[in-house]
């Protein structure tokens, strides 16, 4: 019995010398150590960042591509920016090193503009495809029943026609937003080039530390790059603005001529205006020459010249508008720089007040056909109205001459 117990008792001792053990490793410090090691770990990142990348960095990157807007199925990706905020340096305690946090400082003010305006610019470029996609699915929609013929002024189509006009308004409001970013990019080019020439005096500055010096080479290549990121979103909505101006102007002068055909109730064919630059700017690319311009006075001679197209107005409600399309764009792919005289030719028969009578109807017609040519998207430089009288006119006629 005494045995058992003298067993127990050095069991007893064992293990309280074992929970000494235990609580001298884990809450008292060793002998020669440093009592504080979660300062060395502290001291110790930010010099591993410069060389690779710790996990703060990848934090911030993560953080940061996930902020990002998403793209919208068919629209363009904008090229992310470096906007990661700046690593501060170890403190120096020298008037330069102060002015270093304070440039700093100042530069993540300015990384987080600039990319908050590069997810603005994104989400302009989503908006504007999603207007562009609607606007040309009414558009097709309009064409493809203008296609198999229809009633003239039918009124769905009207409707349509609205929704497309107001789908294309809010690619202009989309235009009209992308030049208000184009300025506020612009204004902060100010901030950056006061950045880069304060970084560059804080060289000269008396009382400065190597470590100063070290972390100024830092901050002025974070700025020079800040700068690069600038001009390059700077130049990227520059560019869109400029693409989506000559797109929702063309397409505001094809809408006019989608105006005339769903008035007659049938498709004509692409813009003229559209059509005739294009082969202008070819044939002249070609030639080497310009574009002539439009003389004040009609030239002299008509008579002696084969009309173009003959309208003659003999009854009211003249269908006309498909054949003077198809003549005068066919004349445009002959001669891409064609001018056209539209006379209005009064019979010269009857009583002088007849002849009057018959030449102030025969200008209305002309008047009407000069806007169905404009309607069509012809451009109004490319077109003289005159009048006059013919011995082989039967009624009131417009005749259309190129030259």
């Amino acid at each position: 019995m005494a045995r058992k117990a003298k067993f127990i008792a050095v069991l007893g001792i064992s293990g309280l010398l074992g929970a000494c053990s235990f609580v001298e490793q884990g809450l008292w410090p060793v002998l020669g150590e440093d009592p504080d090691p979660p300062q060395t770990a502290r001291l110790e990142a930010p010099v591993s960042r410069p060389d690779t990348p710790g996990k703060d960095e990848a934090f911030t990157q993560t953080s940061s591509e996930s902020s990002s807007v998403k793209v919208s199925p068919g629209a363009p990706e904008v090229i992310p920016l470096p906007t990661a905020p700046s690593n501060a340096g170890p403190a120096t305690g020298t008037f330069v090193g102060g002015k270093i946090r304070t440039l700093q400082g100042e530069l993540n003010l300015l990384k987080g503009t600039l990319g908050s305006q590069n997810n603005e610019f994104q989400q302009l470029l989503n908006s504007t495809t999603q207007n562009s996609q609607r606007y040309h699915a009414v558009v097709a929609a309009i064409s493809a029943r203008l296609q198999i013929g229809t009633t003239p002024g039918n009124p769905v189509l009207n409707s349509q026609w609205q929704s497309a006009q107001s789908e294309l308004d809010r690619v202009f409001q989309d235009t009209s937003r992308l030049n208000e970013l184009s300025n506020r990019i612009a204004s902060n080019s100010a901030l950056a080039n006061y950045l880069v020439e304060s970084t560059r005096a804080a060289y000269g500055i008396q009382g400065a530390v190597d470590e100063d010096h070290r972390q100024l080479s830092v901050l002025e290549d974070d700025v020079n790059r800040t700068v690069v990121s600038i001009e390059r979103l700077l130049n990227e909505v520059n560019e869109t603005i400029t693409r989506q101006n000559n797109y929702a102007t063309g397409e505001r002068r094809n809408l006019t001529a989608l105006a005339l055909a769903i008035s007659n109730g049938e498709a004509f064919g692409p813009n003229l205006s559209n059509f005739a630059f294009s082969e202008a700017v070819r044939f002249a690319h070609a030639n080497g020459v310009g574009i002539p311009s439009t003389p004040s006075s009609v030239a002299a001679g008509n008579s002696q010249r084969p009309a173009l197209v003959v309208i003659r107005f003999d009854r009211p409600d003249v269908d006309y508008q498909q054949a003077l399309y198809s003549a005068v764009s066919q004349a445009i792919e002959r001669r891409p720089t064609a001018l056209f005289d539209v006379v209005a030719v009064t019979p010269n028969a009857g009583s002088p007040s007849s002849v009057a009578v018959n030449t102030g109807a025969a200008k209305k017609s002309a008047e009407k056909v000069i806007r169905s040519l404009i309607a069509m998207g012809l451009p109004a430089a490319r077109l003289n109205l005159s009048s006059s009288t013919s011995d082989n006119a039967f009624g009131n006629e417009v005749r259309i001459y190129i030259r």
